[in-house]
């Protein structure tokens, strides 16, 4: 069979029929998803390829203006965002040209189109890697030996190719390599929760990604708390979703203080709250002044929770030097710990009796 034809075949299911019923049909089922979001993604590697060849010729017409492909992608990034929705904000946009001038040939040439072309995230990934013989060296492997996007992530990160290109005995090297990223061949789910697919085609990405049943229900009376406070809360977004070059991140609510004219962030932790649990908030807070905050908002607000049974507490994260100007205008409208902790403590009470109840009918 010739070379062509393999790759035809790779987008139809086969399955070859057993005595087990749904064996077989988890086999059709897993197939057929998985040939679905394989095709899905490689249009929106075509479509990002577009994108930045685009606005790479935009660039070219005044390249003089050393300013002039910001403006360009600032100006662009906020009409595309009023027609379409998520998925083209300004990180993005950067992102789809700089894919085009370091992949120039994946669209350009017959002999690359939907062969050995990884997905959108890959290339994510792979544009972090800035010597262009390892970035070479690591999409070829991670076509040829199906790695996944987290496997391509943590190689990349430990500079994989290069300790094996210095290593004597790189048989070791990639046997830990294998070994390391074992569990992380095996996601099943790995297409269907692409954020970047859910956004591609519309879907929202802010699903409710709950540790547990308690944490949903306190996330939920906490939402409803806030709005019933009456001090200009305005219901954003539920678990909204944020990536970054490596990871994807989800803030469990969002809310817009009309009084104070800011944005305030609330992220649920269900163990006992750490310095990362607050570093992390302020990256959010950072990346929320960056991308969402307008001309006339103040600085954004973070309160991280800790849903700990023995020590509930609250933590807000102030940036950009303004504590001191903003801190009496948030006390008055913001929720003191003390609220935040009775709030809690009664969702938990009101969860643990509901479960008891239901388990005693």
């Amino acid at each position: 069979m010739n070379t062509k034809a393999l790759k035809q075949n790779e987008n139809i299911i086969q399955y070859s029929c057993t005595e087990n019923i749904l064996q077989d049909a988890q086999q059709i089922i897993e197939q057929s998803q998985k040939i679905a979001f394989k095709t899905v993604d490689a249009i929106l590697v075509q479509r990002n390829w577009f994108l930045g060849q685009r606005i790479a010729v935009e660039e070219l017409k005044q390249k003089e203006r050393a300013d002039y492909g910001a403006e360009i992608i600032k100006k662009l990034s906020k009409e595309l965002t009023a027609i379409y929705g998520k998925g083209f904000d300004k990180s993005n946009l950067y992102h789809f040209l700089n894919f085009y001038k370091e992949f120039p040939k994946i669209v350009d040439l017959p002999s690359r189109q939907f062969n050995g072309v990884l997905s959108w995230t890959h290339y994510r990934v792979l544009l972090q890697e800035k010597n262009e013989q390892a970035r070479t060296w690591y999409e070829k492997e991670a076509f040829e030996q199906t790695w996944s996007v987290k496997t391509l992530q943590r190689n990349i990160s430990s500079q994989y190719y290069f300790r094996l290109l210095s290593s004597q005995n790189k048989t070791a090297v990639e046997s830990e390599m294998k070994e390391l990223t074992k569990n992380f061949q095996n996601n099943k789910l790995e297409y269907v929760k692409n954020p970047f697919i859910a956004e591609f085609l519309g879907f929202s990405t802010s699903t409710d990604l709950s540790e547990s049943k308690i944490e949903n229900a306190i996330l939920t009376n906490l939402q409803k708390f806030l709005m019933e406070m009456g001090k200009g809360y305005a219901f954003v977004a539920r678990q909204q979703h944020i990536h970054t070059e490596k990871e994807d991140y989800y803030i469990d609510l969002v809310f817009y203080n009309y009084i104070l004219k800011c944005f305030v962030l609330i992220d649920l932790k269900t163990t006992k709250i750490t310095h990362q649990d607050v570093g992390q908030m302020d990256m959010y807070i950072r990346m929320y002044d960056e991308l969402k905050k307008g001309e006339g908002d103040n600085p954004t607000l973070g309160i991280v929770l800790c849903a700990d049974t023995d020590e509930d507490i609250a933590r807000y994260s102030i940036l950009h030097g303004n504590e001191q100007l903003f801190a009496s205008k948030y006390k008055l409208y913001l929720p003191t710990e003390e609220e935040l902790k009775k709030e809690i403590e009664e969702q938990k009470l009101i969860f643990q009796l509901q479960h008891e109840n239901g388990e005693n009918k």
